[in-house]
């Protein structure tokens, strides 16, 4: 963005490292940006090459298609707004100058710039017909480092975004109502709270207080409405929805506390792990180097908060089970397992080691 080259430029697409886009990305994109001088950037959807390597990229594979199957084709086509993805896009580069240019303040630098174009007046379009290959994080860890940055970055971004987003002039109240509540607030903040403290800590501990009681709508009917409704993107995944509601009810875990990070400005506010992915390594047999890359002591395999959390389900379910108040265990027991898979480092791909 700084070679004299680009003041001839109108327009600059983005790509991570891992993205494959098509032969004929920029026709397809481009007039969009060409016959809409009020379009400020073009979306195009992800399409992910590993999806069917592990379960784990399975369940990813689900969240990622509901998020641009109904999140960013709802932004674009109610709001003209949504989250930029960071990459897979062409953005209009007079719109980047005039909603002031990149800022690294958080870690959702990509985001950052749509709120503060889309509160400009610019409008983006998302073209879900147009897929880019990419791929999706295949160990563990390193899903946990970029669900981290992802709920952390958007979190702080909302913190030092609120009071710009409520003055913005050349928005309707409408945009603005639609950019706090649902953009930041319900799909951003709040959803990780709910799923984790309610779903895995409250009902939980209900068990333990008979006199307690939780209405049906909060502990089935809703939950389960948004299950299938997330399920809608990935339609070849619908057998695994249970092991999906298992796997992102542990995620919320750490989800929950990125976005308590993000609020307060805590201690990890602004780390930046890349996120690692595999590519073509485990076709082949990893070379010395690469083992030792990936090799890591034993006790680096357990994930101690997981595992406390999964017990404590556990004795909720074994309790609810005795007592036979409301047959919760059978909600408990199975999320505990999943808790403890989690702890104990058995999910995702097992790098090979030398030993």
């Amino acid at each position: 963005m700084k070679h004299s080259y680009v003041d001839e430029c109108e327009f600059i697409s983005m790509f991570d490292a891992d993205f494959q886009p098509a032969p004929d990305f920029l026709m397809t994109t481009v007039p969009f940006l060409v016959h809409n001088s009020d379009i400020a950037l073009v979306q195009a959807r992800w399409k992910f090459v590993n999806a069917s390597e592990c379960l784990m990229t399975r369940m990813q594979e689900m969240s990622m298609d509901y998020h641009f199957k109904v999140e960013q084709e709802s932004g674009s086509t109610s709001c003209a707004f949504f989250g930029y993805n960071g990459t897979a896009g062409v953005w209009r580069i007079r719109a980047i100058y005039d909603a002031g240019g990149w800022k690294d303040r958080t870690t959702v630098e990509d985001m950052d710039l749509a709120v503060r174009a889309g509160l400009g007046g610019w409008k983006f379009v998302y073209v879900g017909d147009i897929k880019v290959k990419s791929e999706l994080p295949s160990t563990f860890n390193a899903y946990r480092y970029q669900q981290h940055r992802w709920s952390c970055g958007p979190a702080n971004l909302f913190r030092k975004m609120f009071w710009d987003i409520a003055k913005a002039e050349k928005v309707s109240m409408w945009k603005k109502f639609y950019v706090i509540y649902h953009f930041f607030f319900a799909r951003r903040i709040i959803s990780h709270f709910v799923t984790f403290l309610f779903y895995c800590v409250v009902i939980p501990l209900s068990v333990f207080f008979p006199e307690t009681g939780i209405p049906k709508w909060g502990v089935v009917y809703v939950p389960t409405t948004i299950t299938l409704l997330n399920a809608v993107g990935t339609p070849r995944s619908f057998h695994l929805i249970i092991f999906w509601v298992l796997f992102e009810n542990v995620m919320s875990l750490h989800r929950c506390k990125a976005v308590f990070i993000g609020l307060f400005e805590a201690g990890r506010v602004n780390e930046w792990v890349v996120t690692e992915k595999l590519g073509d390594m485990l076709k082949t047999k990893p070379t010395l180097s690469v083992k030792k890359k990936f090799r890591f002591k034993f006790w680096q395999k357990f994930h101690m908060l997981e595992l406390v959390i999964g017990l404590y389900l556990m004795i909720c379910s074994c309790y609810d089970f005795m007592c036979l108040k409301d047959y919760y265990f059978i909600y408990f027991f199975p999320q505990s397992i999943a808790f403890f898979i989690i702890g104990f480092g058995y999910v995702g791909t097992i790098i090979p080691s030398d030993k």
